[in-house]
């Protein structure tokens, strides 16, 4: 098995055009969130030192990239329960303003399907950490999505209290957090928003969307909400907010 090398896209500025390689890994509505489409293209552009992309044989396995940001300042005393869309937000007003950033956020850590089950989740998470203190942040913070919670009708904050025996989260992802010793905070409950009409959600799931209510979706952490009378659907997914101290 040849080995997978994790570096910088300030290293490996070539690579910029291949983060979206493999996004088809996740489910369409997921990429319909308006601040996401609008900003996250800029995280690249403006921070390459804290992006970060795993390669095998030349080959893009993996790519991670977090945010910096004040915190806290007299606008912002709490993570924002706006989650990721919030402080995607805030990192690229800092950025437009000048401001001296203190602290980094998380935004994605996505690995290839296919190379799922071999540790690289924790090797990216702990080179984000190590990216983040090298510029001198005091704290990496994560507005993490729990992907394994499969009951929709659970409220997240229940989902966050369940652990295994040894005492760590059920859930993966977070468990891949404290395992590398972040602490879990809070939920941010409307940590992104996506939004379309009834015709825009039938495409982008194949569901029928014809009954107001609750709409189960698969690998949607909560309920969809379906207006038919104002042919809208609605969806707003909580995220976890987890603080690693570097």
């Amino acid at each position: 098995m040849s080995e997978i090398v994790i570096t910088t896209l300030a290293e490996r500025p070539e690579l910029i055009d291949r983060l979206y390689d493999f996004s088809d890994v996740w489910p369409e509505f997921m990429t319909q969130d308006p601040v996401g489409n609008a900003l996250m293209g800029r995280v690249q552009e403006n921070f390459p030192e804290q992006c970060l992309v795993a390669t095998e044989d030349g080959e893009l396995v993996a790519h991670g990239r977090s945010i910096p940001f004040v915190f806290p300042d007299k606008d912002r005393s709490e993570l924002p329960d706006g989650g990721w869309d919030r402080v995607l937000q805030w990192g690229i007003a800092d950025h437009r303003n000048g401001r001296e950033p203190n602290v980094s956020s998380a935004l994605e850590i996505l690995i290839r399907p296919s190379h799922l089950g071999r540790g690289l989740s924790h090797r990216m998470l702990q080179a984000m950490r190590n990216a983040v203190k090298m510029l001198g942040h005091s704290t990496l913070y994560a507005p993490v999505r729990p992907n394994a919670k499969q009951d929709p009708e659970q409220p997240m904050t229940d989902y966050i209290q369940q652990v295994r025996e040894d005492g760590l989260p059920v859930d993966p992802w977070l468990r891949v957090h404290v395992k590398a010793g972040g602490r879990i905070v809070k939920v941010a409950p409307t940590s992104m928003v996506m939004a379309g009409s009834l015709a825009e959600w039938r495409e982008w799931t194949g569901l029928p969307f014809d009954q107001d209510g609750d709409v189960v979706v698969p690998k949607a952490l909560l309920p969809v909400r379906c207006s038919v009378k104002h042919n809208h659907a609605v969806y707003v997914e909580p995220n976890v907010w987890v603080q690693h101290d570097l």
